[in-house]
């Protein structure tokens, strides 16, 4: 059975190693010309989310690459450290960065018989009875037995298969910006936040303090801008910040030279059914639970597990695989996405008088009794799950 997975993400490389394992031949098509550098940290926590990466053998080359996070620090505006947030909170059992978790995943896969079609992506999907044909960019029209979109928030697939994505990502009034700038701050395996109403600026060390990444915050409406157009997004984020303090002056200059910056929605992605006919969601495709929430690489790859082990104990029969996978993880995904919600709310409360409440309330955290409540929560959301033990 050939599958054709779109996204060479997280949740694109994890399904096609399962597939692999199970006899299937996976292509994964991306649009970008190679694996995308750069981007945040993403975490993994509970036994659910180690098990399915101990089980592929990839577990020990995180644990090599993690970015060994303490705790994070918010800040005043002369930069004095207030208040502190335990790492378990923030970094899981083990953080790693994106961009290195990719790498990891697409290393134990495309030499082992996966194919990679990078520079390119789907434009057209015609099913029938047989099969599917599928049109490229670039590439000459190809036929497969499926087709699965791994290709996050903004899914081509989605769009060509379900229809426009304005049906079913819903924003939570909050934007994030990512880009990488040099550990000036010297930090050592830690962070440093700022917040004011509606924004909050964050610093954290990585690769081993040789790096490190600014994370900015902002609420608003839904931003319409070309993805494409660094420019542009570059003029968004420097007019959401203009006149903030701490060091967002500083960051504000590395932006416009950075030929690297992540823009987009906190989203989440909400549909009735994540098949149609030969064609499957996965990942933030399918489910997105907002990226503040610390559970969509999780549920990516325990997705991929999931996905690729039902496929292959119906022998291949999509109609009751797909049936079985959203019935294991629908649960779950609902779990995460309402955990998403109230955390979205939390870290970039809108509003003076919420601002300064939750600021004193970091300041009190860690000489309150139930100071682990909120990392104990998060961990039972993600092991809210138990997975099948597929042949």
């Amino acid at each position: 059975m050939r599958v054709l997975i779109s996204g060479a993400g997280v949740a694109g490389p994890a399904l096609a190693y399962w597939l692999h394992r199970h006899g299937f031949t996976a292509t994964v098509v991306e649009r970008a010309p190679g694996l995308r550098d750069g981007g945040h940290a993403v975490d993994f926590r509970g036994e659910a989310h180690l098990s399915v990466l101990r089980r592929m053998g990839v577990l020990d080359e995180i644990e090599r690459h993690r970015t060994g996070m303490g705790a994070m620090h918010y800040v005043n505006a002369e930069g004095h450290r207030v208040s502190s947030m335990p790492a378990d909170l923030f970094a899981g059992d083990v953080e790693i960065l994106r961009s290195d978790l990719a790498r990891i995943l697409h290393d134990a896969t495309a030499p082992n018989g996966v194919e990679y079609l990078f520079g390119d992506t789907i434009t057209a999907i015609a099913e029938d009875p047989e099969g599917v044909t599928v049109t490229f960019e670039h590439a000459p029209a190809r036929r497969f037995d499926l087709v699965i979109g791994a290709d996050g928030l903004h899914s081509t697939v989605r769009d060509l298969a379900f229809g426009p994505e304005s049906q079913y990502v819903r924003h939570l009034g909050v934007h994030c910006a990512i880009f990488p700038v040099d550990n000036y701050l010297g930090l050592d395996h830690t962070g440093l936040a700022y917040r004011t109403p509606s924004k909050v600026v964050t610093v954290s060390s990585a690769r081993h303090n040789t790096e490190a990444r600014a994370m900015l915050f902002f609420g608003s409406p839904q931003q319409d801008y070309d993805r494409r157009d660094l420019d542009a997004q570059k003029r968004i984020v420097a007019d959401a910040f203009a006149g903030v303090g701490w060091e967002t002056p500083r960051l504000l200059d590395t932006l416009r030279e950075t030929p690297e910056l992540y823009l987009d929605s906190v989203a989440q992605v909400r549909l009735d059914r994540w098949s149609t006919g030969r064609v499957a969601l996965l990942g933030d495709a399918a489910y997105s639970p907002c990226l503040l929430s610390g559970m969509g690489s999780g549920l990516a790859v325990v997705g991929a597990y999931v996905l690729a082990g039902e496929l292959a104990a119906a022998g291949g029969d999509h109609r009751v695989a797909f049936a079985r996978y959203e019935q294991i993880m629908r649960p779950y995904v609902e779990g995460a996405q309402k955990s998403g919600q109230g955390i979205s709310r939390w870290m970039v409360p809108q509003g003076r008088l919420l601002t300064a409440f939750l600021n004193q309330y970091v300041r009190l955290i860690p000489y309150l009794p139930g100071k682990q409540l909120v990392a104990n929560a998060a961990r039972r959301t993600a092991e809210a799950v138990q997975l099948p033990a597929y042949a």
